[in-house]
């Protein structure tokens, strides 16, 4: 079950309202994005814990709905 640009867009804009965030389709199936994140949340964070911060907050899409994220994070 794929999940739209535009969906997974306010997913992340709704869990991290002050951040700059970028959603590329890698493949148009709805299935597979590249995700960038700058927020000021990540600072001081190594990024494994701020991709947990992100997984956390997309936890009901990952896997089943969400097949493939590419994520890359930053804290400015």
């Amino acid at each position: 079950m794929p999940i739209a640009q535009k969906d997974l867009e306010k997913l992340l804009r709704d869990n991290f309202p002050e951040a700059q965030i970028k959603v590329v389709a890698l493949v148009a199936d709805d299935n597979h994005y590249s995700v960038e994140i700058a927020d000021k949340i990540f600072a001081g964070k190594t990024r494994v814990q701020q991709h947990k911060i992100v997984n956390n907050a997309l936890k009901e899409i990952l896997g089943d709905v969400l097949h493939a994220m590419q994520l890359k994070t930053s804290s400015n």
